[in-house]
């Protein structure tokens, strides 16, 4: 139970923490899936029974896990704190959006941070499925779920090492609805992958996918940047040897709608031509761009997260021996994956659950602060903004 948080709480860690908070990791579970058992957990750790396996971590995240079974409060990011007070970080954000955010974008940004970023670690490849657009979003309270995938180095890839995206371009032209119906009636095989090109899963790159794509993501480890919300509908039926719940076809279906239409509503989330588009895997590729001038000797920066104004991210690469100061736009949170150091004076460690997860408030991050590698390896530093934060990340040039 969090206890009801106040802006004099919020206010008071931020002092503390010199306008930066710890958090601790947010395990959250998955009953579909097996578990990729790549997140550091002891190997007992993984199954938690009726709920499932672990399978992701969120990071930094003000949005709780959707599931079916499981507690109120999985998926929200704590704040860590030395007297055991249990906050989150979604109330130290609704209690004080002016100090974590800044009162300018708190103003413009009623709804907080905006943005969830999570690792997923499964053992098989996830279920073809497709996060509806805000039209349909809006129809059950939610937002939409754009999102993009970084696949960090030095991780085994997992069996399936690529990803399902779209449909191919022959659909589209066809009746494209009547084409995938059959298989969401039967509920009763994988077939419908025949109708998806997949792509492979590169090492440090990744793939920009947009709500209304339908898209199956393999099994490299994935850093996932998203909209925070957790919508979806699965259009998969079989999947790592099992037969799922119909019941996630309709997750984020209203029931009226589900009577009325059947399989063909959620046929409705998918964005045809986008999905048909026989330049996707160009329009979509997400490859590291270098940032220039970078943050200074013994250090350089690239975007993996880019080509929207709804979430942006960029890989921090600092020299072991070096220290330099940065500086950004706005509030962000940030993970070390690797590598050990200080950053803004708060000791951090890559691997380690405990030392590697913060959130650079507003008044922090415009200003420049220090980052430094004390260890014999790289420091390397993932950071996650929010909608409009980086109105000068790149965009891919769109082929047609």
């Amino acid at each position: 139970m969090t206890h009801d948080a106040s802006r004099d709480d919020t206010e008071a860690l931020l002092n503390a923490g010199n306008g930066v908070l710890r958090l601790e990791p947010a395990w959250v579970a998955r009953d579909f899936l097996p578990p990729g058992r790549r997140l550091g957990l002891p190997e007992q750790a993984y199954d938690v029974g009726e709920r499932g396996y672990i399978c992701e971590r969120w990071l930094g995240s003000t949005t709780p896990a959707d599931n079916r079974v499981g507690p109120d409060d999985e998926g929200l990011s704590y704040v860590a704190t030395d007297d055991g007070t249990r906050l989150t970080l979604r109330e130290a954000v609704s209690s004080a959006p002016d100090v974590v955010m800044g009162a300018e974008y708190a103003a413009s940004h009623p709804d907080g941070l905006g943005r969830l970023p999570k690792i997923f670690d499964y053992g098989a490849r996830l279920p073809y499925h497709i996060h509806p657009p805000q039209e349909y979003a809006s129809l059950v309270g939610h937002k939409a779920k754009d999102e993009a995938y970084y696949f960090p180095p030095g991780v085994d890839m997992g069996p399936h090492p690529e990803t399902f995206l779209g449909v191919h371009p022959w659909i589209v032209r066809e009746q494209a609805q009547e084409v995938l119906l059959p298989y969401l009636v039967d509920w009763d095989s994988d077939l419908i992958l025949r109708h998806a090109p997949a792509q492979l899963q590169v090492v440090d790159e990744g793939f920009h996918v947009r709500s209304g794509v339908l898209h199956a993501p393999g099994t490299a480890l994935t850093v996932e940047l998203q909209e925070d919300s957790d919508v979806l509908a699965m259009f998969q039926a079989l999947n790592a040897g099992k037969i799922i719940s119909k019941d996630l076809l309709f997750k984020d279906v209203r029931p009226e709608d589900r009577r009325a239409h059947g399989e063909r509503f959620p046929l409705g989330f998918v964005e045809w031509e986008v999905n048909g588009d026989p330049y996707f895997y160009e329009n979509n590729r997400l490859s590291p761009q270098p940032i220039e001038p970078g943050p200074g000797a013994g250090a350089s920066e690239s975007w993996i997260f880019y080509n929207t104004r709804k979430f942006s991210g960029k890989k921090l690469v600092v020299d072991p021996g070096a220290s330099v100061d940065v500086a950004e736009p706005g509030v962000y949170s940030l993970l070390v994956w690797s590598g050990s150091g200080r950053y803004c004076g708060h000791d951090v460690e890559g691997g380690d659950a405990s030392r590697d997860e913060l959130l650079v408030s507003h008044d922090v991050a415009v200003r420049p602060h220090a980052v430094e590698n004390t260890g014999k390896d790289d420091l390397v530093v993932l950071k996650f903004f929010g909608p409009d934060i980086q109105p000068t990340a790149p965009t891919t040039p769109v082929m047609r």
